[in-house]
């Protein structure tokens, strides 16, 4: 009966280690099923087109490009692109929204059935024309040209360095300031938190009496379960002004804001998990080097910290795991700027915050939609590579 009980046992846990295996499995494929579409994506909104006149000797235009031309920084196409021929012509942009002001309601039909005419008509007599309308309305015998309908690249996203996803009539999806910002963030916040914790490790580990580490070690730990929005209402409401008025910056919400609030957030589990991987060395080691003439530091320098090491980087993969993938404290610590950053005092916009604002008011299946699941596979990429290479660094350090 009581192997009969133990098998039972055995196949539960086998059972359950398989399900949660494959639900990570599944939930993994999911994620790249979904940011892998943004490439079959077109450059420019889906369901419209963007044409110029027939003459016109551009073809391509990237979305960078369109979003100058539409948002009027580029004025001339000669000004559009250096490795295709241009016209010294003005552009004259063309909203499908633009229509009325051309033709008379009358003029368009009661159904709209002349619209694709007036608007193959209106391109054919402005050489210097750039239309954006919905694609249903190009005509059968369209006077003018429909430019190429180049689909998003690898390059597009990777090498970005703007992103406005929302932006009409071609969204732009570039990886580089949200990824520029959530790397500084994580570094500085590891920066300000390892030193530290590691230093608070060792005392509670090896210094501090046990009155003392059985009081700190629960106030530690305590810490760690204060939810993620209360460290960011803190810093919102004291280390952002205290930052703006100390250092005189212009705003306080920075990239230096994010990584002292997610240094104090990373402080327990760093504390907690290299204490206890510092507190597994066994007592014999550490008697057998005070008792060869090491003093208490040495002992600690030579002996606890090489041996517990793989504890202790394992302190250090959680603690830059939760700086890389903290939300709603950086949300509000750090600015929200979709920009590249150039140093710790401005504004900065990182992946989980970019995902976390966007993804409820980005339509299921689009292209906005895609790019935020590409930006969680990005994520979970980075943290693999990170756990790869902690751990190829302590293998290394003991052998």
């Amino acid at each position: 009966m009581r192997k009969f009980i133990e098998k039972i046992v055995e196949g539960g846990f086998l059972i359950s280690g398989s399900v949660s295996s494959l639900a990570i499995l599944l939930i993994i494929l999911f994620l790249f099923k979904e940011a892998g579409g943004l490439f079959n994506s077109p450059v420019v909104e889906d369901g419209y087109v963007v044409a110029v006149h027939k003459d016109n000797p551009v073809k391509h235009l990237s979305a960078e490009k369109i979003m100058d031309i539409f948002d009027s920084e580029i004025t001339n196409w000669n000004d559009v692109s250096e490795s295709e021929p241009g016209i010294d012509q003005d552009i004259l942009v063309f909203r499908f929204s633009d229509l009325t002001n051309y033709y008379a309601e009358e003029e368009l039909g009661d159904e709209f059935q002349y619209v694709p005419d007036k608007i193959s008509e209106l391109v054919s007599k402005e050489p210097g024309i750039i239309a954006f309308f919905p694609a249903q309305y190009v005509a059968k015998d369209f006077q003018g040209r429909v430019l190429a309908d180049d689909k998003i690249s690898l390059g597009d996203f990777f090498g970005g360095t703007e992103w406005y996803p929302t932006s009409t009539p071609a969204p732009i999806f570039g990886l580089l300031p949200l990824l520029l910002g959530t790397l500084l963030v994580s570094f500085g916040a590891i920066l300000l938190s390892l030193p530290f914790g590691l230093a608070v490790a060792i005392y509670l580990a090896e210094i501090a009496s046990k009155r003392t580490r059985d009081f700190l070690k629960p106030v530690i730990e305590l810490l760690a379960g204060i939810p993620s929005v209360v460290f960011g209402f803190f810093g919102l409401v004291v280390i952002v002004p205290l930052i703006q008025k100390v250092l005189n910056l212009p705003v306080g919400e920075t990239a230096f804001a994010g990584s002292v609030v997610l240094g104090i957030m990373a402080l327990p589990t760093i504390i907690t998990v290299a204490e206890d991987a510092m507190r597994t060395t066994p007592s014999a080691m550490k008697e057998a080097s005070l008792a060869l003439g090491a003093s208490k530091w040495q002992t600690i320098y030579k002996v606890i910290i090489p041996y517990s090491i793989s504890g202790i980087t394992s302190a250090i993969v959680l603690g830059i795991g939760r700086a890389i993938g903290e939300t709603m404290a950086v949300l509000m610590v750090t600015g929200n700027a979709a920009i590249i950053p150039t140093s710790f005092f401005e504004p900065v916009r990182t992946i989980p915050a970019t995902i976390a604002a966007e993804l409820g008011e980005a339509p299921a299946g689009g292209a906005h939609y895609q790019s935020l699941f590409l930006l969680g596979a990005v994520l979970f990429v980075i943290t693999l590579l990170l756990s790869f290479t902690v751990e190829y660094i302590s293998s290394k350090r003991k052998i």
